[in-house]
């Protein structure tokens, strides 16, 4: 069984991507390789003759424009070889080299293991964050468990699952493609766990950051919801977040652009309809997080 891991970067980490890359390349007792994505970027500059990008075992794709999050890794998983695929950002990096054969075992022990979501660890020592952990009781995050989503850049999944899926929704661009994939992934029969032995770090950060947050967070999760959930779950759904979302945030700032993205969910196409069947939902109610929140 052989492992790809993609790193999407835009080439303005060049330490951290080589970190991020020697701790893939150092996974011991298992076949790998890297596939190093520029988004609109060459991934690796002038380093491309250095280690550890010197490595025959990194392969290296460089995209003429940013297709976001969910189109880099996609391109970044025709590129890859692998059985099973893992995503790794690139200023996140594994802590241990027996990742890749812990992996290796459980996804050949568990045929309908889909998707493995890592522990994530603050490099500077804190506890981390809720939404590092995905489930609705967070609060333990050492605790392993069956989960209905998983961490886009701290995941491996299975490549006939991500196949069965259809891969991550590009029109996304960020935010949410995970969920959308774990949906359809869940729909197609395979299991996804949220597993605390495997662990990763990366750098405690606010999504929040991003300009665009709120507007794509909105506008996503109306797509998701459009895409993925029989009408009234979705319209369930989509009324639940937009109470969340006004009891959390509740300044202006932030409330103005999550509506403008909420309503450019409703008035742009959200892609292929492919509703999960109630069988599924009944499923994910199980596994502690029904589809409505």
């Amino acid at each position: 069984m052989k492992l790809s891991v993609v790193v999407l970067t835009m080439g303005n980490r060049p330490e951290e991507l080589a970190r991020a890359v020697s701790s893939a390349l150092e996974q011991e007792h298992v076949d790998v390789e890297v596939v190093l994505v520029g988004n609109g970027a060459d991934p690796v500059g002038e380093a491309a003759g250095a280690p550890p990008f010197d490595d025959e075992r990194v392969k290296t794709l460089s995209l003429p424009k940013n297709l976001g999050i969910p189109g880099g890794r996609n391109r970044g998983v025709e590129a890859s070889c692998g059985d099973v695929i893992l995503f790794l950002d690139d200023d996140g990096w594994y802590r241990s080299p027996r990742l890749g054969a812990h992996l290796r075992d459980r996804f050949s022990a568990e045929p309908d293991l889909g998707v493995v979501s890592f522990r994530v660890r603050d490099p500077e020592g804190g506890r981390g964050e809720r939404r590092h952990v995905p489930r609705l009781r967070a609060g333990d995050p050492e605790r392993s468990s069956a989960a209905t989503t998983f961490l886009g850049g701290a995941c491996a999944m299975r490549r006939a699952a991500f196949d069965a899926g259809g891969g991550l929704p590009e029109d996304f661009f960020y935010a949410h493609e995970e969920t959308d994939l774990a949906w359809q992934i869940l729909n197609a029969g395979y299991r996804i766990v949220y597993d605390a032995s495997a662990v990763m770090f990366h750098p405690a950060v606010l999504p929040t950051r991003h300009a665009m947050f709120y507007r794509y967070n909105a506008r996503n999760r109306v797509w998701l919801a459009r895409r993925n959930l029989p009408w009234p779950l979705a319209l369930t759904y989509l009324a639940v977040w937009v109470g969340m979302t006004v009891l959390r945030e509740r300044k202006p700032s932030a409330l103005k652009p999550w509506f403008k993205g909420f309503l450019e969910g409703w008035r742009k196409p959200a892609g292929p309809r492919r509703p999960i069947s109630y069988r599924t939902a009944w499923r994910m109610t199980r596994t502690g997080r029904p589809p409505i929140i």
